[in-house]
């Protein structure tokens, strides 16, 4: 992470202990470190892929990218614990959240690491490695596990709630199957909107696609594809979101 990536790390990791506990930290932590591990697999060929808009130390804004959806969640449901209003379903949009960032990096992070090219979601053409909206049948899976991962740790860690039984109402697979669909969910909104949405640019001098601005040589590079300013984190934050509404509204009651 850069200086401000750690400080925003810092940010919502505080907040989500100091409202949730460890409940909600144990899934901050299931995303963080598994993420963290997987990253480092093929760290040389990941390397490489120097056109991608995801690459290199993360600054403040992807923290928040992935993480302030969560956050946000995560107090509304630290300050309903007690009361027990809604409670469950603002943890499950929080742990939806992680879910669909974790299911997002864990397929980019495998799916990555494959020889064959990925092929767009949407015309099923091979595209670079790296480049958002491809999708690869073993990244496919990796994100199935990946929301899953996160749908088990969030029922194990609401456990760790004192009394939770008398708090709030716990139904340990509806719970996890609802975080589960809604980290899939979000991470479907991703590639889709990775490959229509985002900023899709060429680099008139290496005659290159990428996702940055300027391009790695240095040369301004030109739209040719997607909204302006649709950058990867604001898919990130798009994914985030709809894993977050689609957990609170599967979430039982």
């Amino acid at each position: 992470m850069s200086r401000s990536g750690a400080i925003g790390a810092l940010a919502v990791g505080t907040l989500t202990y100091g409202f949730g506990g460890w409940p909600l930290t144990l899934v901050l932590l299931a995303f963080f470190v598994s993420s963290v591990a997987l990253s480092r697999i093929g760290r040389s060929r990941k390397k490489r892929l120097t056109d991608i808009g995801k690459g290199g130390a993360r600054d403040a804004v992807q923290v928040l990218a992935n993480g302030g959806i969560a956050t946000v969640c995560g107090v509304i449901a630290g300050t309903t614990f007690m009361s027990g209003g809604g409670a469950i379903a603002w943890y499950a949009a929080f742990a939806g959240a992680y879910a669909a960032a974790t299911a997002d990096t864990w397929g980019t992070e495998i799916g990555t690491l494959m020889k064959r090219a990925p092929r767009s979601i949407l015309t099923l053409r091979p595209i670079p490695t790296g480049l958002s909206g491809g999708i690869t049948v073993p990244g496919t899976l990796a994100e199935f596990a990946g929301a899953g991962w996160i749908g088990c740790i969030a029922v194990l860690g609401l456990r760790l709630i004192p009394n939770a039984d008398r708090i709030i109402p716990y139904r340990p697979a509806p719970l996890a199957l609802a975080i589960t669909i809604a980290g899939i969910a979000g991470a479907l909104v991703d590639s889709l909107a990775g490959a229509s949405l985002q900023e899709l640019r060429r680099c008139p001098a290496c005659d290159r696609t990428c996702e940055t601005n300027p391009h790695l040589c240095g040369t301004p590079t030109l739209l040719v594809r997607g909204v302006r300013g649709f950058s990867n984190d604001v898919v990130n934050a798009a994914a985030t979101l709809t894993g977050a509404a689609v957990a609170f509204a599967l979430a039982p009651r």
